[in-house]
């Protein structure tokens, strides 16, 4: 463990002597999809080991195939800490406020907290706007994703009269692909015509930019940016929260907060893991910063 990380831990008496093991047997953390469960599995792996340390006992990381499985983790109490998208967050808050706590938020390189849903072609198709999508295949990623499908499936339609979400109507056959790095392969792969994804949309587009999935998938190997175009970009979103279920411990909840909050500072790497790309690490949040956010899934989805 870096020295900043221990040294932060060591401040709490019950950090390193276990206290918190008469109270939770194990601490659970749950990864929504993305990118294939074992790359997820592996991203995350220092800071469970940084948890299991910190709390004093073991802890377990779920991935699960979809995003409703860390969703009904959380309300079912199975998972016990995990970074949302802002629609997840939503969906989970509309099932049960009471159920879970959002308490931070990824901060990008810039100081900005928010992120973009971004449409992406290859190149060498010829698509370069949705103008050119018409008659097309379509890929969205997981129904309960922000950037994979709240946010387009209501922006998108004001890009241009006529576009809807059903097949047939603008785009020849829309798709769920499973999530973002699915969405991302299947473009580069030719199966889908375009699709969207999430990005923060700084920096460079050849590294997929600064963090996101794009980045993601540029870091696996997966796809060279060179040979995709960018075809449409959401307006900003809000970087969904790291929740925290209410039920826990104040102890647990506080240590927990405070350990991911200083993991940038104490291990960039881990946290590049985490955040899916470069970061100022993060910051708190509030149910504030979404309430727009579940006001648009309570319309358009329902819950």
């Amino acid at each position: 463990m870096p020295k900043t990380l221990a040294l932060a831990l060591a401040t709490t008496t019950a950090l390193s002597t276990g206290a918190f093991a008469e109270e939770i047997t194990e601490f659970r953390i749950g990864i929504l999809g993305g990118e294939n469960a074992q790359d997820r599995m592996n991203s995350y792996q220092c800071l469970a080991d940084y948890t299991t340390e910190a709390l004093g006992v073991e802890t377990k990381l779920f991935a699960p195939a979809d995003y409703n499985g860390v969703i009904q983790g959380l309300l079912g109490g199975n998972i016990d800490m995990a970074w949302l998208g802002a629609s997840a967050y939503a969906g989970t808050y509309l099932q049960d406020p009471e159920a879970v706590e959002p308490v931070l938020i990824k901060v990008n390189v810039d100081g900005s907290i928010g992120y973009h849903s971004i449409g992406i072609a290859r190149k060498d198709s010829g698509v370069t706007s949705l103008d050119d999508m018409e008659g097309k295949v379509f890929g969205f990623g997981d129904p309960n994703s922000t950037s994979g499908y709240l946010i387009p499936s209501i922006e998108i339609p004001q890009y241009k009269d006529g576009i809807t979400m059903e097949s047939g109507d603008y785009f020849g056959e829309v798709k769920f692909t499973g999530g973002h790095e699915q969405t991302i392969v299947a473009v580069n792969n030719g199966d889908i015509d375009g699709g969207v994804t999430w990005a923060d949309a700084q920096g460079n587009w050849e590294d997929g930019y600064n963090s996101g999935a794009l980045r993601k998938a540029v870091d696996a190997g997966l796809v060279d940016m060179n040979d995709m175009v960018q075809i449409w970009k959401s307006n900003v979103i809000p970087e969904g929260p790291i929740v925290l279920r209410k039920a826990l411990p104040e102890d647990v909840r506080a240590t927990m907060t405070e350990l991911v909050d200083d993991l940038y500072e104490a291990d960039p790497d881990c946290a590049y893991g985490v955040a899916s790309g470069d970061t100022l690490g993060f910051q708190p949040v509030t149910h504030d910063t979404y309430i727009s956010i579940v006001e648009a899934r309570k319309a358009k989805i329902g819950g």
